[in-house]
């Protein structure tokens, strides 16, 4: 089955006016295959497996039993025609499609090395973007490793930049859009050096059986189709230039860096200088003048870098949380085992499970969970039972860190018998006041030594304790 980024990329070309035979070769595919991506409804998922189950696909080849047989025959003779193949394996006994004979040759026979060709992109049409990283030694003699993702429009030669922290798909994604914003919109196609940020699975020749989902939404969402070109093997697309090779010859290794700041203040200037002043050596003229040929060519921005939303897929676990990179955020207790799908921008998130929703802020500190206050209540509602209850309260209050663990417990230890009425009212503090606000009055307590619902009260009133309480129970 043709994936279906392969699919929006047919589609996409297609639509942009290149011919059947053109969108053929460029995708690698049939020109029956061409036409009937083309009469299919627009590619709006990136699915495979939905995809191969609606289609029916997966079954096992009738061709596969005669393996042996074809095996035997291609090595025999290497240019025996497929055709041939198929009349000697039915007289064994073959009693599939030819298609099905064809493919399985086709996987047999020798690939044949294709002369590389160098091309020229049309304006709007190429892209290209990859990963790379250099060792900077700044002038007080320390060194750092400094990544970076390079990003360059094949036909006007302008470039941009950025300096990561990774090379992650997230990171890869929210670059590239800021990227084509910069370039003043998207093209047809990207070229991509290295794909294992954005495939996950492929053949031996190339053909990549698997996509990384987040990538591959986000280049359905840009309405950009995906080539790749994969390392050693740059006639799979033609001559593709060293973009890597060209950041660090022509800027990090002809430079030299105060610190960070001053590394990233040079890079801006040289951008300027690259994309505005100084004539291409590809093309003997100035990026930016090319750029102006070019940006009519260039479909709008579909999506704003902060709107940008990468969709992963979670499921609300029995405690009523999703996990996303090591942290918790909390979902109402009827969404207790629902799948649903993440939407991850850069500084929030939203959860969506059936019919529930909630959205959070984004958390970097390790370990941290965020819990809304509604979904407490909502947790506490749905357990059956006073002494559920009770110890759900108290793991919530617990959850606010070292601070209310300690309060807790020298309150259990000091009030036995009157520990369980504290918590209650400690529970109903902490949906009125907030997380913050009750680790704080817990943090007070705790230097005090002061150990009470009502003491907590005080603080979070911020009203002076009368003389006379002011004795531990």
């Amino acid at each position: 089955m043709i994936n279906m980024l392969k699919r929006h990329e047919i589609q996409v070309l297609r639509k942009a006016g290149h011919t059947q035979s053109d969108v053929a070769e460029r995708a690698e595919v049939s020109e029956s295959a061409v036409r009937r991506v083309e009469r299919e409804p627009t590619v709006g998922d990136v699915d495979d497996g939905a995809a191969r189950q609606q289609r029916h696909i997966g079954r096992p080849s009738k061709a596969e039993p005669f393996r042996q047989q074809v095996v035997a025959l291609v090595s025999e003779k290497p240019s025996l025609l497929s055709v041939e193949i198929l009349r000697r394996v039915r007289l064994d006994g073959y009693r599939g499609g030819k298609s099905a004979l064809y493919a399985l040759v086709a996987t047999l026979r020798s690939k044949k090395a294709r002369a590389m060709v160098r091309f020229e992109g049309l304006p709007g049409e190429f892209s290209q973007h990859d990963f790379g990283e250099v060792k900077v030694r700044f002038l007080d003699g320390t060194v750092r490793t400094v990544q970076f993702l390079a990003s360059k429009l094949k036909y006007s030669r302008w470039a941009m930049v950025s300096l990561v922290d990774d090379q992650g798909v997230e990171t890869l994604v929210r670059r590239l859009v800021e990227h084509y914003l910069a370039m003043g919109g998207v093209p047809l196609l990207a070229v991509f050096d290295r794909p294992k940020t954005v495939a996950l699975v492929w053949r031996k020749d190339g053909q990549v059986t698997e996509w990384n989902p987040t990538f591959a939404a986000v280049m359905l969402e840009l309405g950009v189709g995906v080539e790749l070109c994969w390392p050693a093997s740059p006639e799979q697309k033609g001559a593709v230039e060293n973009l890597v090779g060209w950041v660090k010859g022509s800027f990090f290794k002809q430079r030299r860096f105060l610190d960070e700041q001053d590394l990233r203040e040079q890079l801006a200037q040289w951008l300027q200088e690259t994309n505005e002043s100084r004539p291409s050596r590809a093309t003997g003229v100035i990026p930016a003048v090319r750029l102006a040929e070019e940006r009519p060519r260039l479909r709008p921005l579909k999506v704003n870098p902060q709107q940008l939303a990468l969709r992963i897929p979670v499921f609300v676990g029995p405690t009523g949380m999703v996990t996303h990179d090591g942290h918790l955020y909390s979902m109402p207790a009827e969404a207790i085992a629902i799948s649903g799908t993440l939407y991850l921008y850069q500084d929030r998130l939203r959860i969506v499970a059936g019919r529930h929703e909630a959205t959070h802020p984004r958390l970097t500190t390790p370990g941290a969970r965020s819990i809304l206050p509604e979904h407490r209540a909502s947790a506490v509602a749905a357990v059956s039972g006073k002494r559920a209850r009770r110890y759900l309260k108290r793991e919530h209050l617990l959850q606010l860190g070292e601070a209310a663990h300690g309060y807790l417990t020298e309150l259990v230890h000091r009030r036995p018998n009157l520990w369980v009425v504290d918590v209650e009212q400690l529970h109903d503090l902490l949906l009125a006041h907030g997380d913050q606000a009750l680790r704080t009055a817990f943090l007070k307590g705790l230097q005090e030594q002061l150990f009470g619902a009502e003491y907590v009260r005080h603080y979070l009133a911020a009203t002076p304790l009368p003389v006379a309480s002011r004795v531990a129970p």
